[in-house]
């Protein structure tokens, strides 16, 4: 086994940098075709930016559907835009304001057909719109206390975003997560699936066709599939791999995600680098790894303390983004 390459990749998922996947999928449903950004995917982008007050940054709509509401900067991501690019777009535009963005707060999905990504960021120039700078893209914006005035929301699903931005800005609860530009043609996931025993032994499940690496499943994108969320892909395919059919899959979030964006309809994929824990039958009493089918799967004993110790840091203490599915 090369110990070393393996070593490499985790690292490289661990440390949030991602790994190339080179189109090479251990899971993929014969459905599965290239994404495109507003035609088979819809990606959205929302913001939270706070200011020294712990006031949140808000909009308010000019859309005739919701007009004179206020809500978060957000909205849709548009054809070679990377994730980063349409963010900081997003909120030029509807609030004025240029934006660095910090971290990845929250992935929220419905599907890989809707996926909403949630950043914490903070202002660095521009002008707060003022109401006579009203176009199609918002009437004014404004720094709101979240309490008084009592602002009329376009929709309260926001709120438990701004109680997450300030709870991280105040104690982060994983490191600072930024999406890496890197190309991936379909919506996956690269599964860091971890066992572990009472002595504190570690393994982590590793794909055995071509050189060992960590699994990626692949997902469609039809719309008949929108329950195909990461959560359950990613459980399909421990489920599969595992020869007894009672083992429990914990999704513990996301170490980090790929995507570029730059060539419409060939890179317009997201991979999710997501962390997650097998016991076998909800029992965490079992001594040695659930025995696998066949050969393409292998389990892969962490013998190096350092990066054993990074990677039951991460478990312990769910030090992921978390990932919210609907």
């Amino acid at each position: 086994m090369a110990c070393g390459a393996l070593a490499e990749e985790l690292d490289a998922v661990l440390s949030g940098r991602g790994w190339e996947v080179q189109e090479r999928y251990d899971s993929a449903p014969v459905s599965a075709h290239p994404v495109r950004v507003r035609k088979t995917a819809c990606y959205i982008v929302l913001a939270v930016l706070l200011n020294d007050q712990n006031e949140v940054l808000m909009m308010q709509e000019a859309k005739h559907e919701c007009y004179g509401m206020w809500y978060l900067p957000a909205g849709r991501m548009e054809p070679n835009e990377t994730i980063l690019e349409a963010m900081k777009r997003e909120v030029k535009e509807e609030t004025g304001l240029e934006c660095e963005p910090l971290t990845l707060l929250a992935v929220e999905e419905r599907g890989p057909i809707w996926i909403r990504f949630v950043f914490l960021a903070r202002p660095s120039g521009g002008t707060l719109k003022a109401p006579q700078h009203a176009d199609a893209e918002s009437l004014q914006a404004r720094w709101w206390d979240r309490e008084s005035p009592a602002l009329p929301l376009r929709a309260r699903d926001i709120l438990p975003l701004m109680d997450l931005a300030v709870r991280y800005r105040d104690s982060p609860s994983h490191p600072m997560t930024l999406p890496e530009e890197m190309p991936c043609a379909l919506i996956c996931q690269r599964l860091l699936a971890t066992f572990t025993n009472g002595a504190g032994d570690l393994w982590v499940l590793l794909s055995a066709v071509g050189a060992p690496h960590l699994p990626v499943s692949a997902r469609t994108t039809s719309p008949c599939k929108i329950q195909n969320s990461i959560q359950v892909a990613a459980c399909r395919l421990l489920k599969e791999c595992c020869l007894l059919p009672q083992v429990t899959v914990r999704v513990h979030g996301v170490l980090g995600l790929q995507h570029l964006g730059k060539n419409a309809g060939k890179s317009d994929g997201v991979c999710f680098n997501v962390l997650l824990t097998v016991t076998q039958g909800g029992q965490s009493t079992q001594e040695t790894p659930p025995e696998l089918h066949g050969e393409s799967f292998q389990w892969w004993k962490i013998e190096e303390s350092s990066l054993r110790s990074r990677i039951l840091q991460r478990l312990s203490s769910s030090s992921v983004v978390p990932i919210h599915s609907y």
